[in-house]
């Protein structure tokens, strides 16, 4: 399981000059239905863990020494709250702790900000020869009893393709790595191309940033050289293994599913808007 946390978060400064936009809260609801605010990554980590994950990667970048901070378990502090009124937030961190407590978690630095694809080959020696998967470290899906993974993870473990991706359609994908694919039954697809940021997309289907990937996958990102922005890119490794004949497969959000991301400053505001409603709900 890799995430990467490493990003600059330039679209959101100046908030995030000292802040990492992986700790930016959004609303959640607590142990007994209050409404808390939690880090978007606590909840990604979360999330991730109540699918039976154990073993994390997390790559940060220099300056991010806030993400290791939260993710470092204070009893004592968990403690001390829990003899004040809020024992409702200590509860909280408490089960945060129990669940860290319970995980592995490795660390790893990435330098300088060369992309999303070179923050998910640093994680290589971590995963070794494994399949993996991907989540970014600033997005988040909604969806009913994580059935959003569950479709991720039959489509990988039946049809063993190089890759499978999940893909939404946006009016305006430009910002964002854009598919290209062909229905094969149900909510599979074959991707047939891929690209980032195109200021002409072929399609309006775009790649929200969690994958699964074979070990081999590895490879491809080694292959290619820094792409759009001058940086190593995740979707140009996929493109790669496409171009060398592999299978990659997609399958779409639907309807009910909700992305949060913290993207830019009004794609925060939207994440608190869906995130304040689904907690009250």
């Amino acid at each position: 399981m890799v995430i990467p946390a490493a990003g600059l978060g330039t679209r959101l400064l100046p908030v995030t000059k000292e802040q990492p936009k992986e700790m930016l809260p959004v609303y959640a609801r607590g142990p007994n239905g209050e409404t808390l605010l939690k880090p978007l990554l606590q909840l990604i980590f979360e999330q991730l863990y109540d699918l039976g994950l154990r073993e994390f990667c997390i790559v940060i970048g220099r300056g991010k020494r806030a993400i290791q901070d939260h993710f470092r378990q204070d009893y004592p502090y968990a403690a001390s709250l829990g003899r004040t009124s809020r024992s409702i937030a200590a509860q909280d961190l408490e089960a945060f702790y129990e669940r860290l407590d319970d995980s592995v978690i490795s660390w790893i630095v990435q330098p300088e900000p060369m992309g999303f694809g070179d923050a998910v080959l640093r994680a290589r020696r971590s995963v070794g020869g494994s399949d993996f998967l991907v989540h970014a470290g600033d997005a988040f899906i909604v969806s009913k009893g994580n059935a959003y993974f569950r479709r991720l993870k039959t489509i990988f473990d039946q049809e063993r393709p190089s890759g499978v991706l999940l893909i939404h359609e946006l009016a305006d994908p430009r910002l964002k790595g854009i598919a290209e694919v062909r229905p094969i039954t149900g909510d599979v697809y074959e991707v047939l191309s891929v690209e980032e940021k195109p200021e002409r997309p072929k399609t309006k289907l775009a790649i929200e940033p969690v994958y699964i990937f074979q070990a081999h996958f590895f490879e491809a990102l080694e292959k290619i050289k820094p792409g759009k922005g001058g940086e190593v890119q995740v979707t140009d490794g996929i493109q790669q293994m496409i171009d060398e004949g592999k299978k990659v497969y997609a399958t779409r959000l639907r309807d009910d599913e909700v992305r949060l991301d913290l993207g830019d400053a009004d794609s925060y505001w939207e994440a608190l808007s869906i995130s304040h409603r689904l907690a009250k709900s």
